[in-house]
């Protein structure tokens, strides 16, 4: 069962000169390989997103515009990290309960998801999902 101590900020590589930045997503710097892509962009400041576990996929969160937090459970422990820089992806492993709120103006966030899209993978219920911690 995974734990907040089990959640990792990751390090993108990033080149930089003076035409800008590159940063570069290469099999060794995830611990999975990426089976889906997909964003979210003109989230309003006041929505909210995710609400939701995970049986056995890993997510990474990567903010490539602006900002939002993400809080984070376990069942036991809570956390809330904000993510603004787009060379730091934050890394979810399965069976944590995320939230996704405070977007900026104009903020993207990228996911790189460890499989394909099943609905039978989603814990959506809170209650749900603590019963299942225990």
């Amino acid at each position: 069962m995974s734990k907040i101590s089990d959640i990792l900020l990751v390090n993108i590589p990033k080149i930089h000169d003076p035409r800008g930045s590159l940063a570069v997503i290469e099999k060794d710097v995830l611990p999975f390989d990426i089976k889906r892509v997909y964003y979210l962009y003109e989230v309003p400041s006041d929505a909210y997103r995710g609400g939701h576990a995970h049986k056995k996929l890993i997510q990474v969160l990567i903010p490539l515009s602006g900002s939002f937090d993400v809080v984070l459970d376990d069942g036991k422990d809570r956390t809330k990290v904000t993510l603004n820089k787009p060379n730091k992806g934050l890394l979810i492993p399965t069976e944590i309960w995320r939230e996704l709120e405070n977007f900026s103006s104009g903020s993207v966030c990228l996911v790189l998801a460890s499989d394909e899209f099943e609905e039978t993978d989603y814990i959506r219920d809170y209650k749900e999902f603590l019963a299942q911690k225990n």
